[in-house]
């Protein structure tokens, strides 16, 4: 699964490091680093929203309070 943080300039102010951070922390605590493909990536123009994250061309807006439902909802449940 491929899962793609923005860290743009206003997802970075909305705190991409921290989502990408525990999001690496979560795949490797679960046991599925290596069912996931993490990466940075740069604007995916929904700057308004929050930290833009992509699952396979799917956008999402997640923040670093929200960061572990989103894990346990779209990535988790769908590996």
């Amino acid at each position: 699964m491929k899962v793609s943080v923005c860290i743009g300039s206003a997802c970075h102010l909305k705190g991409s490091k921290h989502v990408l951070e525990d999001l690496k922390a979560l795949s490797e605590q679960s046991g599925l680093g290596e069912k996931i493909n993490l990466c940075a990536a740069f604007c995916m123009g929904r700057c308004q929203d929050g930290v833009s994250v992509s699952i396979e061309d799917k956008v999402f807006s997640v923040t670093p309070e929200t960061v572990n439902e989103f894990f346990e909802k779209e990535i988790k449940a769908k590996l």
